[in-house]
């Protein structure tokens, strides 16, 4: 007589229903990080615009918006010479010798432009004070909140926005990227003698970023109508 030997059942590791549920849950997560990729891509900052380039609907919007005295413009300060071995052109907290010309550059292209109702100030450095008047032969006495500009720049841009008459500040790049943070635009490096160009012909008055144009850019641009 054969004797039979009965041998326990093989336990498996996942039942059924528990692979079910790490599925499930495994689908989950992955649904929750593709919702916060998503938020984090239309929630961030928009990019500034670059106006040069052949960037044609840009330039035209800009040059309409200077036509109309609606822009307000941030422009940096040429190379600063306590950063820089090149020769000072006076003063070790002012500008290099050889930025001379390319304030003097930058100039000729807002005078292609149109001074005749633009209001200019600078703030009280020695380095903006410099590239102001070499861009437009004036200097200002100096404004504060052109340098002491944190949390409230574009309050008090818009105080000195005179309706129906552009304005060009000379200022610095970290007023440059408290005003991006304020329009909410993401805060790209700008380099010496880069422009913000910002309108106010909208809507409801409120400004808007137009762009950017770099020092060495502008030949780029063509501003001929």
């Amino acid at each position: 007589m054969a004797t039979r030997l009965a041998l326990p059942p093989v336990k498996r590791s996942f039942t059924v229903s528990g692979l079910t549920r790490y599925k499930n849950r495994l689908v989950l997560l992955l649904a929750i990080l593709l919702l916060l990729a998503l938020c984090l891509f239309w929630w961030r900052p928009a990019a500034v615009p670059d106006l040069a380039h052949d960037n044609v609907a840009g330039v035209r919007a800009m040059t309409s918006s200077w036509a109309k005295g609606d822009t307000i413009v941030l422009v940096r300060h040429v190379e600063r010479c306590d950063r820089s071995s090149a020769p000072c052109l006076g003063p070790a907290d002012g500008i290099t010798d050889r930025a001379r010309e390319v304030a003097v550059a930058i100039g000729a292209r807002f005078e292609h432009l149109g001074l005749e109702r633009t209001d200019i100030y600078n703030s009280p450095m020695t380095r903006t004070a410099q590239t102001a008047g070499y861009m437009f032969s004036k200097v200002s006495s100096g404004d504060g909140w052109l340098y002491n500009c944190k949390g409230n720049l574009l309050r008090d841009v818009l105080a000195h926005k005179v309706p129906g008459r552009n304005l060009v500040l000379v200022t610095h790049s970290e007023c440059m990227d408290e005003l991006e943070t304020e329009l909410n635009l993401a805060t790209p490096t700008l380099g010496y003698g880069a422009s913000l160009f910002i309108t106010t012909d909208t809507l409801n008055g409120a400004p808007k970023m137009l762009g950017m144009i770099e020092a060495s850019d502008w030949r780029s641009v063509n501003l001929k109508p």
